[in-house]
């Protein structure tokens, strides 16, 4: 027996690879352990916060960190075996792309989950989730470009001339994408400042729609007729919009002519008869109502209201219905409208009896 635990194979004897195997197992399962303790702990943090971030924590954990910590272990246990040089090299080149790679996560991780706790507090759901998108990659590269560099240092890599080469071709590469650079930052303008959001009803310029998507270059919008319009951000922050989905009420204005042979009790009661009119139909505020001014052929009366709500539809409805009770309530009230006319006065009798004498011919 004792001569089979110190026979020797690839430069270890067997009590090496037994002693190796015991070290491994233990590593393994104190690494289990220690993960559901970590897990259930989170998952009670989870359960009193009612917050779905530290579910991402802990699909994280059980999904990348511990594969990489039992690997970790096992380059530790590998200590146990006399291995050949080179092959003690690569284990030791993989455990560092391991650690740099462990780094990374935890630290990309916690960035993120903070960052979204953020964004939750500060920014709008509409906003939050975009933002908290592109921001994460922004973390995630910044995070393990850091890592790459310091695992190429530690490797015997000369950095310096990589980094000054990096840095040139940083900046072919933003002069080249000038245009792009600018719309992500306009992205973030909007994102930031927030003239508008998805699902806003804007205008800018003569083009009009939904807001359905804010992308790092474009803003997409959903036109009345069907169709996608597509911005580049900069042209939406340089630019006047108007924004629809903000406003409480809507202002409508419009004006009215009635005929110049209106009587006058009439005229008088035009401004109560709209008022009337507004205050019986829902979702409104009557402004005012004046005879404004003498027309060429009417005589004209100016008429503010408000339509109680920011939808465009239900401001058609109401506005639908105010017009058709005008109508109605001027019919009743024997009330004609104006309609573009020309009187012709003919002085001459001389003249008048020549168009008299015409008309007879013609007849």
């Amino acid at each position: 027996m004792k001569q089979f635990f110190n026979y020797t194979f690839l430069n270890n004897t067997i009590i090496n690879y037994i002693l190796f195997l015991l070290a491994l197992v233990i590593s393994f399962f104190l690494i289990k352990i220690v993960m559901i303790f970590l897990i259930k702990h989170v998952k009670e943090w989870s359960q009193k916060s009612e917050n779905r971030k530290y579910d991402s924590l802990i699909n994280l954990i059980q999904k990348k960190i511990m594969p990489i910590l039992y690997f970790t272990a096992f380059y530790f246990c590998t200590k146990i075996l006399n291995i050949h040089p080179t092959i003690t090299k690569i284990i030791a080149a993989l455990t560092l792309a391991v650690t740099a790679i462990i780094i990374a996560i935890l630290l990309s991780s916690i960035s993120i989950i903070f960052v979204g706790k953020y964004f939750d507090s500060k920014v709008n759901s509409a906003n939050s989730k975009i933002l908290l998108k592109w921001t994460s990659s922004i973390i995630q590269v910044i995070i393990y470009t850091i890592a790459l560099i310091l695992f190429l240092d530690n490797m015997g890599v000369k950095i310096t001339s990589l980094i000054t080469g990096l840095g040139i071709g940083g900046v072919a590469i933003a002069f080249a994408a000038q245009t792009i650079l600018v719309d992500l930052f306009c992205c973030f303008t909007i994102l930031f400042d927030k003239p508008f959001e998805i699902g806003d009803f804007i205008v800018s310029g003569e083009q009009m729609g939904t807001v359905e998507h804010i992308g790092i270059k474009t803003t997409r919008l959903r036109a009345l007729s069907g169709e996608q319009l597509i911005f580049a951000n900069s042209d939406l922050t340089n630019s006047r919009i108007n924004n629809y989905k903000t406003m409480d009420e809507r202002r409508v204005l419009f004006k009215i002519g009635v005929t110049y042979d209106t009587k006058y009790e009439e005229l008088t009661m035009i401004p109560e008869l709209i008022k009337n009119i507004i205050d019986s139909v829902k979702d409104t505020r009557f402004g005012r109502a004046h005879f404004s001014s003498y027309g060429p052929y009417s005589l004209n009366f100016e008429i503010a209201y408000y339509v109680l709500s920011n939808d465009y539809d239900k401001y058609m409805d109401i506005n639908q219905a105010v017009n058709y009770q005008i109508k109605k309530i001027f019919d009743q009230h024997g009330i004609s409208f104006a309609f573009p006319t020309q009187t012709i006065q003919i002085e001459n009798t001389s003249l008048a009896g020549d168009f008299k004498l015409l008309n007879k011919t013609l007849k």
